[in-house]
């Protein structure tokens, strides 16, 4: 069973009305920012020309940025909890997906 424990901040008051109020505004904000990177991500994969694969990357780190950014701020004002996690089953998966690493073909060596 997981551990339920929120590592969250104290919450910010907004105001509860059928408005947006400023935690709407700044949720919808990440929302766009993360689309934003997944689609960037794409591009990046399947671009072939090296100049226009240079501006997508340079508009990748500033959207990745904006959206590190925002969630700061969500978290900051106790808008984003997330739940912590018990180290044993930390330390579990590690070794799990650490094993994966000598099925790779550059070997156990490289990291």
């Amino acid at each position: 069973m997981p551990n339920q424990s929120k590592v969250q901040n104290p919450e910010s008051p907004i105001p509860k009305t059928p408005q947006m109020n400023e935690r709407d505004f700044v949720n919808d904000m990440l929302s766009t920012e993360k689309y934003l990177k997944s689609s960037y991500g794409v591009a990046l994969n399947e671009l072939s020309n090296q100049t226009m694969y240079q501006d997508i990357q340079s508009i990748y780190t500033e959207v990745e940025t904006a959206q590190r950014e925002l969630y700061y701020l969500m978290f900051e004002k106790g808008w984003y909890a997330l739940e912590q996690e018990d180290t044993q089953k930390i330390g579990q998966a590690y070794q799990q997906f650490s094993g994966y690493k000598t099925q790779f073909p550059y070997g156990p060596g490289i990291q």
